[in-house]
Parts: C-alpha cells; structure tokens; sequence
C-alpha cells in the first residue's frame, strides 16, 4: 500500500544557491540514499513523485519548506525521519516527517502566502524604515512591471513591518501573497520601499496554508 509523506524541512547554503531543478535531484538522491521505496512515473524516463509546495528562488535561505513524496509502501515514520536527516547533504536539513491522507489537495494548490525575514545590511534607520513602510501600506495601488506586464503590487503585500534593529543593519517582516498568479516577491517590496540595490538577506520562514 502506498504512502503519502509531507516532509519539513530548511535550506542554507551551499543548497540555497541551487536550482529548483537541482533541488529536485537532490531531494531524489536523499531519499534513495535514506532507503525509502520512492514511486516512480512511468515511461521512458520516469521520475519520482515528488511535490514542492513552492518553488523557492534561488539565494534564498528557508526554515520550513514543505514537499510531499510518495512511497510504494507504508514505512516506519520515525525510522524515515532518522534515514532521511541522516541522509541530507550539506544545506539541507529535516525539520520534520509525517504521514497525510492520500486524497489531500495538492500542495501547490493549497499555498496563500508566505513570511519572509529580510536582513537589510548596513542599514541604521530603522525609524526611517519604519515611516517607509507606513506610507506604502497606506496607498491603494503600487502599480508594477514583471516580465513586460503590468500588476498590482500593493493586494499582494498582506503584513509588512520592522522586526528588529541589529548591530549590522535593519531586519523587515513581510507576509506576502504566493497564490496561484498573485504572488509578492520579497524584492519588489524593498524595491517600492526605495531599500533596493542594499546587501541583504532574505530567508522564507513558512508557508501559509489553505486549510485541507
């Protein structure tokens, strides 16, 4: 009987630099090298049945990712768990393992938003920050530029605010819409802040799921 497992897990460097593409093979080698029974497609090139819950883009650090992946047949959870974390290289690590109901929705139909942690470099006025994100959060559009067409950036930027002041610059929250064509990039906020062009960091925390 297969089984259906929701995996947790964080992404640092030297994996965060990766593409999704490399990811993908990544998680594929991890879950060979951990012994689990991955189903497989069929044809002539088949490939394993794993599903991302987003798409993370590349340079991003990220503390709770979610993917789903199908085994041919029930496993022990807890020994999963071991096998896998035991398994994951360098910048990948397992945050936690569990069984979902096979009839569950797909995962990428099920993202609303996502929180992202933004570590602005160098970066003192925090108060000036502040005052920056109050004006933006005030207007009724932000209207933007992707890819040679045109949308609204201000509907996709639901919680924005200053988390921290550090020695080494400015930390901002966001939580930012990532549905399905109506997603806030972390980027185009600092761009519409007029933070752009600064060093900074930027790490997904979660995503915000659709409750199944």
């Amino acid at each position: 009987m297969s089984q259906r497992l929701r995996i947790t897990y964080a992404i640092d460097p030297p994996i965060a630099y990766a593409s999704h593409l490399d990811r993908t093979a990544v998680w594929s080698r991890t879950a060979r090298r951990a012994g689990l029974p991955v189903v497989h497609s069929g044809g002539f090139n088949p490939r394993p049945r794993i599903q991302f819950a987003s798409a993370l883009p590349v340079g991003f650090t990220a503390q709770e990712e979610l993917l789903d992946l199908w085994v041919a047949q029930e496993v022990d959870l807890r020994a999963a768990q071991e096998a896998v974390a035991r398994a994951a290289p360098e910048g990948l690590t397992l945050v936690g393992l569990q069984e979902v109901d096979a009839a569950e929705p797909a995962l990428t139909t099920r993202v609303l938003a996502a929180e992202y942690r933004v570590t602005l470099e160098l970066v003192q006025a925090a108060v000036d920050a502040q005052s920056r994100i109050e004006r933006l959060l005030a207007k009724e559009s932000l209207p933007r530029q992707r890819r040679g067409r045109s949308y609204d950036l201000r509907p996709l930027v639901e919680r924005l605010w200053v988390e921290e002041e550090q020695p080494e610059g400015i930390v901002l929250g966001m939580v930012l819409a990532a549905r399905a064509q109506a997603t806030g990039r972390p980027e185009e906020v600092l761009d519409s802040l007029g933070l752009s062009g600064r060093s900074c960091r930027i790490c997904r925390r979660r995503l915000l799921l659709e409750q199944a």
